[in-house]
């Protein structure tokens, strides 16, 4: 049996569609059951915990072979992660309770930086689990293509693409959803000792010009791309909601300088810019 928390999200579903294709037993571990009555149509079995809760996260991870955690993303947290924190405390004890025989983490390129930025979420994940006697692999997953889907809206309508990721050409490591899954289930399948690091990248780097290039193919019209002035940064992120920008500001700015990076040579997953394009954005008329 294996447990997944974050079915209901992308890298979730991906992952318990390759263990459910592969006959392997699936616990889906929701919040809401609602959210669940498509994978228990599936087959899979349903343990109800809030990611906070340690005691409900203990029995969903009791009797299972293997269990994947997804820290839930805080893109707006407070200063210091006190809810993340909160998440993490909980999930480690549940991990020390259940004692599963292997679990897998997702985690992000970039993780090990000291440097403060938005990312320092998983590097403290890291490390609470760090000392816990388990076989752990923290899967380590470049920029995700997806994050693409908020600029469609943009690139259709006005055929321009306001970026944050510069200078432009700038190619870095992204990777698709759908082979971040794939890799858990693939990780999950294996045996191995103590904890380890395994970091994953798609096929290519990709420049927030290749982005505006492959939208502009699949739309069938023009489709440029700008980058936001730095110093206007803060003032577009407010309008947008968000009580702590700087966060956010400090992410970019270590993928700018290039000091988010990987530390080792990374997995490829075999899914492109243009497939992902092709399965996010409608087919034109």
């Amino acid at each position: 049996m294996h447990a997944i928390t974050a079915i209901t999200g992308q890298v979730g579903g991906a992952l318990a569609r390759s263990l459910l294709a592969q006959g392997q037993p699936v616990r889906a571990v929701v919040r809401d059951p609602g959210k669940a009555a498509a994978w228990t149509a599936r087959g899979c079995q349903m343990a109800l915990a809030d990611m906070g809760d340690a005691q409900a996260l203990a029995q969903a991870f009791t009797g299972c072979e293997g269990v994947f955690i997804l820290l839930p993303p805080q893109f707006d947290p407070s200063p210091g992660f006190p809810e993340s924190r909160a998440v993490i405390a909980a999930v480690r004890s549940a991990l020390e309770q259940a004692m599963p025989a292997r679990v897998v983490v997702l985690s992000t390129v970039g993780a090990q930086a000291p440097e403060p930025n938005l990312l320092n979420q998983l590097g403290l994940l890291e490390q609470a689990l760090a000392e816990l006697p388990l076989p752990i692999t923290y899967l380590r997953a470049a920029w995700f293509m997806e994050n693409l889907q908020w600029d469609i809206a943009a690139a259709r309508e006005h055929g321009l693409v306001p970026s944050y990721l510069q200078p432009l050409e700038r190619r870095i490591p992204m990777v698709s959803t759908e082979d971040v899954g794939r890799a858990a289930a693939e990780l999950l399948a294996e045996r191995w000792t103590g904890q380890r690091i395994v970091e994953l990248e798609g096929p290519a780097t990709v420049s927030p010009l290749d982005i505006a290039r492959a939208l502009a193919q699949r739309l069938g019209h023009p489709v440029g791309t700008e980058a936001v002035p730095r110093d206007a940064w803060e003032a577009s992120f407010r309008a947008q909601g968000m009580r702590h920008p700087e966060h956010r500001m400090q992410m970019l700015d270590g993928f700018n300088a290039g000091w988010l990076c990987f530390e080792g040579s990374p997995r490829q997953g075999p899914t492109g810019l243009a497939e992902v394009v092709r399965r996010l954005v409608p087919a034109t008329q």
